[in-house]
């Protein structure tokens, strides 16, 4: 019975934003230690959240950056569906930006225009 109980408990919102952090960051070639400048966390727990040992705090500002790093990666995979491309744009310099979206994602201003640049190209499509 105990068995049974326990395999029908939904995990965690942490746990989910972790996963879908991790293989965002996975498919889109990104580093662990770019990651956790990204999500403005030591690259030590950037390693724990990798290895399941670590959940994202909902208090914490991680919580909104990987909310946005998501939601950057959804975004792209919409638009150009494909992990390759996806990460070519990132490393390319983009004239609507004017910078490359991977210098700008690295500051808190930049990951958000990049997504809100992202959301609006969506919406053409």
């Amino acid at each position: 019975m105990k068995l049974a109980a326990q395999a029908t408990l939904a995990p965690s919102s942490a746990s989910v934003l972790g996963k879908a952090v991790t293989r965002a960051a996975d498919r889109l070639q990104i580093s662990h230690s770019l990651l956790a400048k990204i999500l403005g966390v030591s690259p030590t727990t950037i390693t724990r959240l990798y290895q399941g040992g670590y959940e994202l705090k909902a208090s914490a500002k991680e919580w909104e950056f990987s909310l946005l790093f998501v939601r950057l990666y959804r975004s792209l995979d919409s638009i150009v569906s494909d992990d390759v491309l996806a990460n070519q744009w990132l490393q390319s310099d983009n004239f609507g930006l004017h910078q490359k979206p991977i210098a700008l994602i690295q500051t808190t201003e930049g990951l958000v225009r990049v997504v809100q640049y992202l959301d609006s190209s969506r919406g053409i499509v």
